[in-house]
């Protein structure tokens, strides 16, 4: 294809939502795509490591009902996004549009319509998300990580095309090398708290891993975290005498990967799928406040094909430092999700897109 075929990439505002849209921009551009990204303030946040794409910025908002003010107010910004997406897609007109989720992505794919302008939606949860519920009836497609994907319509089935994560494609090659051995005689825990990070493992988690050592079991932590935390964190690990490694939210984390045999992890998609990827055994602590639950599906599924743990957040201080102490005195527990984790991959993802607009540019 030749750089006059345009794509435009709407991205929601969360790191779920924008990673996977830059991972899509990268593989767009390689395959002769002038690839521009659509997003928010929030999401624009994330994409400081992204500036050779172009990049614009869109107002959004979600309808808020909590009075008739902020539904007034709500509505109003909505409307003023949609006139300013038409205009924008007027003067930039792509031959393609994905729209990878969250409201941001919303007013873009709506004036797509209007334009009879083609637009594919993405969804990797496992529940499919409000944006793209609301988007699927006028849909091109609606690509999706996962066959047991739900809340998917009967007759927009034929819409669904199971395509698997669109992860990094340095991750899905890390995944194929041989990772370096790591000291069975310490467990090497990476602790991630997501794009938005997870105050509550910085507060919650050091006792935890103080009563695992406690128990005799030798630990090294490398733990995300909010900048705020940062020396309070060093300070308590030093004082303890446990070793550790703190830093903050970075979306490359081969790095780590390769230091470590657990992990601790909010359980959005891209990074449970990343994961999984690399072959790094997981704990999953889904967020509570997730939309529709969609972390605790997501942690669900996953637990459900016996490819990580799961524990709630309410319950981390009952459970957490009992199943570390279970794995310290018994390493073919990991070994075992190891071995389930091997029979996964997300390599052809990119292939399956390929296909995709190959069906759609026949069509």
């Amino acid at each position: 294809m030749s750089k006059k075929n345009k794509a435009l990439i709407a991205v929601g505002g969360t790191g779920g939502h924008v990673f996977p849209g830059c991972n899509l921009a990268k593989h767009l551009n390689e395959r002769n795509f002038k690839v521009e990204l659509v997003t928010d303030k929030r999401g624009n946040n994330y994409l400081k490591n992204y500036q050779n794409y172009n990049i614009s910025l869109l107002p959004s908002s979600p309808i808020e009902t909590k009075n008739i003010f902020t539904l007034f107010s709500s509505s109003f910004l909505i409307f003023y996004s949609l006139l300013r997406s038409i205009i924008f897609l007027i003067l930039n007109r792509p031959s393609i549009i994905f729209g990878m989720g969250g409201y941001s992505s919303f007013t873009i794919c709506v004036a797509a319509s209007l334009l009879k302008i083609r637009y594919i939606i993405y969804e990797n949860n496992l529940i499919i998300g409000k944006a793209n519920k609301y988007l699927l009836p006028l849909s091109k497609k609606i690509l999706v990580s996962h066959k047991e994907i739900e809340g998917i319509p009967k007759k927009y089935e034929n819409k669904k095309i199971v395509i698997g994560n669109i992860i990094k494609k340095e991750i899905i090659d890390f995944s194929s090398k041989k990772i370096l051995d790591t000291d069975l005689k310490k467990i090497n825990i990476l602790v991630l708290g997501g794009s938005q990070a997870a105050q509550v493992f910085a507060e919650t988690l050091p006792n935890i891993f103080l009563e695992c050592l406690g128990q005799g079991v030798h630990l090294k932590i490398y733990q995300q975290c909010l900048p705020s935390q940062n020396e309070k964190l060093k300070k308590f690990y030093e004082q303890k005498g446990i070793e550790s490694e703190i830093f903050n939210f970075c979306d490359d984390l081969r790095e780590y990967f390769s230091k470590v045999n657990l992990a601790i992890t909010r359980s959005g998609s891209s990074m449970l799928a990343e994961l999984t990827n690399a072959k790094i055994p997981f704990i999953s602590v889904p967020l509570p406040s997730s939309a529709d639950g969609h972390q605790f599906k997501n942690a669900m599924f996953y637990q459900s094909k016996s490819l990580s743990f799961l524990i709630k957040e309410k319950d981390l201080n009952d459970r957490l430092s009992s199943l570390i102490i279970k794995i310290d005195k018994n390493y073919s527990l990991l070994e075992e999700i190891v071995k389930n984790q091997r029979q996964h991959s997300d390599k052809n993802v990119y292939k399956n897109i390929d296909q995709v607009l190959k069906s759609i540019s026949n069509e």
